[in-house]
């Protein structure tokens, strides 16, 4: 046996791991399951996959029982064959084309799965390998027993688990290592763990209610949940992934190239990342899921229902970790030292698992404690950064006339109020600049149009920390986003934010669209507005997937109209990778440019750099770097999925090599757009970051209240 690669971490362990009396029968019935199918012992392609050793030895009724304590004979059974049906398919599917690199086999054999999943209906097609066989059994025993919503959630989930493994086997061929973002993301799809949230809901028989389904906090803790499986995951099966199998999905490999660390640190980093997510998990559960329950007047069946959820995510993150602890299929030598267990006849009294949580909670303890320890207002060392747009920029010919009128209406508006902004701070952001860069085509009156918006967005990214953060009245803070829709549905203005939107609104043409992105926009500053009253340093993929709504990338590329998406492809992956890899791309490096601003002048937090100090420990000067790095690698992606993954995508939908160009000229525009605003913009100089607008006015305690004031709706 090779020598480990590296000694497992101490892991947060919060929840007790408990396993289902119904254990032996469901290894019994998986395995005659299994051989029916012709998973064991049975050459495909002249591979034998499993033999009888194998499936015995992972022991998948053992992760079941652990992972589905509470589950009933009847759905352990149920809920053991859809295990070993997806790790059946996961080593077939490395047996016959990852190894081969077989690529054109592999979507073919993909294609043919989505006949054995239909949404409705019955299954018409015949089954011709072990792995057609088992979901077509697998699939009639469940779907037709759950809600439509459910069905819809698990066939999305099922049908990303099998296509994205295209994704691994594409970066296998080239060699190619994917950046730490993009490798969370996709492995939540080609990794599994949505589906198995899935497979919590049926076999705890309550379902999320469909009005918060696709609420933030009910992803957030899909999301958690699945990073900290797949992420746990990859610790335990480093050495077989990347030592023996030549995986390149792993994410201590990940850290272990970008940050520059060893196997051991990038190892202790990715445990770092699992805590961080449990944390965030618990933090969402107790903060927001019961707002989320009042927000939307859901029922107390509904809530219990929601919470026997949470729990069962609970028990599976803790039930998955002992099984890792123990299947063959893993690195795991020397863990199982002193913990025993139920079923191997370890220590398993009362206060045993309360011992080893209590362990668990101390040593993360200082983590957890960081992330509301900050300082605000602290120095700042680093240097303001410069980068080069990432394409040629283009400006509008309109660009100095638009400035004219546009500090014009700024005026009219009453943004230049003289507490958020005056004329000075208008000027010094330049907004005309921004658009004439994102939206080169535009005519004078379009012009006008996208640069009035990125005004009023800027002026309200800057109002709403400075009226609500100073006060922490976040129900206030609601209050202004709902009177900001009702403005765009009609309502007569009453501030000088509204004033400026109902004037902006008048005269948009894509309302529907536009309007969605502002909301979600708005609301996603709240979030913003809890951390900073909670002096909390958001965990870093939560951020980094908040940052994409709180920068309003949506509403910006909304303004920069271009070529349309195809409505086939709108939901393709290397369509949504353009876009959140462009977004990114232009948030982090925002942070970059406004890291002084924010730390030093506003007493921020939301800030990427500061993100990254905080998880990393590391100095200012590290923090800086790793992000100017993933706005780098978030370019590269962008360049790569327009040159290599669009052109495939096309071809294999039969749509012209050019049906996208459009499309991703809009995305280049307003990348270079934005990155050419920032290295010319007055924003974010020393010269403005020291100017004070208000000396010589009334100060001491209560005047800037007094001042805020001004800003709010009359009687409030």
């Amino acid at each position: 046996m090779p020598e480990q690669p590296f000694v497992l971490p101490e892991f947060y362990l919060p929840y007790p791991a408990r396993l289902n009396p119904h254990l032996e029968t469901a290894r019994a019935h998986s395995k005659a399951w299994a051989r029916e199918m012709d998973m064991i012992d049975a050459p495909q392609h002249g591979t034998v996959i499993w033999t009888e050793h194998d499936l015995d030895s992972h022991d998948y009724a053992l992760l079941c029982a652990y992972t589905h304590p509470d589950a009933g004979a009847a759905e352990l059974d149920l809920v053991t064959d859809w295990y070993v049906w997806v790790f059946y398919f996961d080593d077939h599917f490395l047996e016959l084309y990852k190894r081969t690199g077989d690529i054109d086999s592999a979507r073919t054999y993909l294609d043919r799965l989505e006949l054995f999943m239909p949404a409705e209906g019955e299954i018409t097609a015949t089954p011709e390998n072990p792995v057609e066989r088992g979901l077509t059994d697998l699939w009639r025993r469940t779907v037709p027993h759950r809600s439509d919503g459910w069905r819809k959630r698990f066939t999305a989930s099922t049908k990303a688990l099998l296509d994205e493994s295209l994704w691994e086997l594409a970066n296998i061929n080239e060699g190619r290592l994917a950046n730490p973002i993009e490798y969370v993301e996709m492995r939540r799809k080609v990794g599994g763990a949505p589906w198995s949230a899935n497979l919590v809901e049926h076999s705890v028989h309550a379902e999320v209610p469909g009005e918060i389904a696709a609420s933030r906090p009910l992803e957030v803790l899909r999301d958690c949940f699945a990073d900290s499986v797949h992420l746990r995951n990859d610790l335990f099966s480093y050495q077989r992934e990347v030592q023996d199998e030549g995986e390149l999905s792993n994410g201590v490999l990940v850290f272990e190239r970008f940050l520059g660390l060893t196997t051991q640190q990038a190892a202790d980093a990715v445990n770092d990342l699992i805590t961080s997510r449990l944390h965030q998990f618990e933090h969402t559960a107790l903060t927001e899921v019961p707002a989320l329950f009042d927000e939307h007047g859901v029922d107390p069946a509904a809530r219990a229902a929601t919470f026997a959820y949470v729990k069962g995510l609970q028990d599976w993150q803790a039930g998955g970790h002992e099984w890792h602890l123990r299947s063959s299929r893993y690195m795991n030598e020397g863990a199982l030292a002193g913990r025993g267990g139920p079923e191997l006849g370890g220590a398993t009294g009362i206060g045993t698992s309360a011992a080893r949580i209590a362990t668990a909670v101390l040593a993360t303890a200082p983590r957890r404690l960081r992330a509301f320890g900050h300082t605000p207002f602290s120095a700042v060392s680093v240097a303001r950064p410069s980068f080069e747009p990432p394409f040629p920029p283009r400006l509008s010919p309109h660009l100095a006339a638009c400035r004219v009128r546009n500090v014009a209406w700024a005026r009219r508006t009453g943004l230049l109020d003289g507490v958020v902004w005056d004329e000075r701070r208008l000027r010094a952001a330049d907004l005309p600049l921004c658009a004439a860069g994102i939206h080169p085509d535009a005519t004078a009156a379009e012009l006008d149009v996208t640069s009035d918006w990125l005004t009023w967005s800027t002026y309200a990214d800057d109002y709403y920390p400075m009226v609500f953060g100073a006060t922490r009245d976040l129900a206030a803070a609601k209050a202004c986003n709902l009177r900001l829709s009702a403005v765009m549905a009609g309502a007569d203005p009453s501030t000088p934010l509204e004033t400026g939107l109902a004037d902006v609104w008048a005269r948009t043409a894509n309302r529907g669209e536009v309007r969605r992105a502002v909301e979600k926009m708005t609301s996603s500053w709240l979030w913003e507005l809890a951390n900073q009253a909670q002096n909390r340093i958001p965990d870093p993929i939560d951020y980094v997937e908040m940052r994409r709504r709180t920068f309003g990338a949506d509403l910006t590329t909304a303004l920069a109209r271009g070529g349309a998406v195809p409505p086939e492809l709108v939901r393709a992956r290397p369509v949504q990778t353009l876009e959140h890899s462009a977004t990114d791309y232009a948030a982090l490096l925002n942070d970059l440019y406004s890291y002084r601003k924010e730390i030093r002048f506003e007493g921020e937090l939301n800030n990427g750099v500061l993100v990254v100090r905080n998880f990393l420990g590391c100095t200012e000067e590290r923090a800086f770097a790793v992000v100017g790095d993933l706005v780098e690698a978030r370019l590269a992606q962008f360049r790569h999925t327009a040159d290599v993954e669009l052109p495939v995508l096309l071809e294999g939908r039969g749509l012209a090599p050019d049906a996208l160009d459009g499309y991703v000229e809009r995305l280049r525009n307003w990348m270079t757009g934005i990155a050419h605003w920032h290295e010319n913009v007055g924003r974010y100089t020393e010269i403005e970051l020291g100017y004070q607008p208000f000396t010589g006015r009334p100060s001491g305690i209560g005047t800037s209240a007094l001042r805020i004031s001004a800003l709010l709706p009359a009687g409030r």
